[in-house]
């Protein structure tokens, strides 16, 4: 059955669920504990999928961001070698270029 939805409302959908994963990841380190709450957020989702009017979908969507929402991660985990994370920018490789460029300079 193809839906009517645009391609710009899949991918807030999308959006939504990936943003709601990453927040239980934020909570449970570990995985194991962690699948269990993603199988129950899609669930959730598969639960809502043949949703077709606009305003119950609308609400839905309001509901669930409002959720996400107050349930952030105060200090969410962020990768060390990305930015932000504690290893950023940390060690900084050295420029291939030369320091001082030797052939500009006049020799006397």
């Amino acid at each position: 059955m193809a839906t009517s939805f645009s391609s710009a409302h899949r991918l807030y959908v999308k959006s939504l669920y990936r943003r709601m994963l990453k927040n239980e990841l934020d909570w449970v380190v570990r995985r194991d504990i962690w699948r269990g709450r993603a199988m129950m957020i899609r669930a959730e989702f598969e639960r809502n999928r043949d949703v077709t009017e606009p305003r119950a979908l609308a609400q839905i969507l309001e509901k669930a961001e409002a959720c996400l929402a107050s349930k952030l991660h105060p200090d969410p985990y962020i990768p060390p070698s990305m930015p932000g994370g504690t290893k950023w920018e940390r060690n900084v490789p050295p420029t291939i270029a030369p320091i001082y460029d030797h052939t500009a300079a006049v020799h006397h």
